[in-house]
């Protein structure tokens, strides 16, 4: 009699590699099938099939690639959207008037935009705290009134590391919830709620996909409570729920993120060493450098890698900065982050006149190209402009 299968402990490199394994159960397909209906047939005594009934609740494809992230995750659901935009409204909508909303002062600005908008049509307070001072966040909450502490790690642009465990003690000793918002530190090597986030938010247009051909969002959990509910109720009333073949997409690009990001990571750290000190560049943001106020936390909470995002100050000014972004050959100018490409961005000039980013900053998403080549590249950029 052959002995029992021994199970095995995946790693979660492989289990994203092999999307969990899901092989067609009815072709044995390995990749897997894309699910395109916006209805479900009921069977012959008029009970749903499975557990699917119409498009705004997402299909099998979106529920499988729902599956895959909250695996990875270590979570216990996941919910696709649309796009990130869609995934942050949702949870904002649970707010009501009066609550009270908290967010770093350097965050993703359509998403501080939305909560302004918020605070003047719906009666939301809110505060936005210096996410470089570590008291900051504990003096913005008001206990029994703050409903959500939404943290960013790294801060986009310039890349500030929030201390994800402390700020889950201050958000449950007010009785808050924690929202993480992870874009640029996905699960390969940030582990958002074991490090006790309640809510974990990604653009999943960026490194969950990897290859700048779609956009969405994710929020995950582990914790199936009244708020998820709520989440999978107002993300069905608003049909922001992602197509399926947007969710095939996201289910590919899943399975390269490690190998993505391990690269993209590696790339981004020999830039930053090259160009820290530059003779034509201010400074280099960048968590992965020693010499980052918040490269001790950033080791702690980034175990896979400090990610392909950084800035860097030029000297000069806008001038300088508007001119570096437009001189690259191998940096694409535009506007995203997370691809297989590298980008280039004077971010003063996507976010407006309102923005608090400096006018000489440049974002930086760093891609897996041949890193010689970003050096080369960026090195003839700054010649040229200064």
């Amino acid at each position: 009699m052959p002995k029992q299968p021994k199970q095995l402990n995946l790693s979660p490199a492989t289990r994203a590699a092999q999307a969990l394994h899901m092989i067609d159960e009815r072709t044995g397909a390995i990749s897997p099938m894309i699910d395109l209906s916006s209805t479900y047939a009921r069977d012959e005594n008029y009970d749903p099939r499975q557990s699917y009934i119409y498009g705004r609740d997402g299909g099998q494809t979106v529920k499988h690639a729902e599956a895959v992230l909250a695996n990875l995750e270590g979570g216990k659901a996941s919910l696709l959207f649309a796009s990130g935009m869609a995934a942050l409204v949702t949870l904002l909508e649970t707010l009501e008037s009066g609550d009270h909303v908290v967010a770093p002062q350097i965050m993703y600005h359509a998403g501080m935009t939305w909560i302004h908008r918020l605070c003047e049509k719906r009666g939301i307070e809110s505060t936005f705290f210096d996410q470089t001072d570590p008291a900051a966040l504990s003096n913005s909450v008001r206990s029994g009134k703050t409903k959500i502490i939404w943290i960013e790690t790294p801060t986009n642009p310039n890349w500030d590391i929030i201390d994800i465990s402390e700020a889950a003690n201050i958000a449950h000793a007010t009785g808050a919830i924690l929202a993480v918002d992870c874009t640029t530190s996905p699960p390969s090597t940030t582990q958002a709620l074991a490090l006790g986030a309640d809510i974990v938010f990604h653009s999943a247009t960026k490194y969950l996909n990897g290859h700048s051909d779609i956009t969405g969002g994710v929020l995950s959990t582990h914790n199936d409570n009244a708020l998820w509910k709520e989440l999978k109720d107002v993300r069905t009333m608003h049909g922001s729920v992602m197509a399926g073949f947007e969710a095939w997409l996201l289910i590919r690009g899943l399975r390269t993120l490690y190998l993505r990001y391990e690269r993209a990571s590696a790339n981004a750290l020999t830039l930053a060493k090259h160009f820290e000190g530059h003779k034509l560049i201010d400074a280099v943001l960048y968590p992965g450098l020693p010499a980052h106020p918040g490269h001790e936390i950033a080791k702690r909470q980034m175990t896979g890698g400090f990610g392909g995002m950084m800035s860097i100050l030029i000297k000069g000014g806008a001038a300088q900065a508007r001119d570096v972004s437009r001189f690259t050959q191998v940096f694409v100018p535009a506007t995203s982050l997370g691809g297989v490409e590298s980008l280039i961005e004077h971010r003063k000039a996507v976010e407006g006149p309102h923005s608090i980013v400096a006018d000489n900053l440049i974002r930086l998403s760093i891609g897996i190209e041949d890193v010689n080549d970003l050096v080369a590249d960026l090195e003839q950029a700054l010649e040229r402009a200064e």
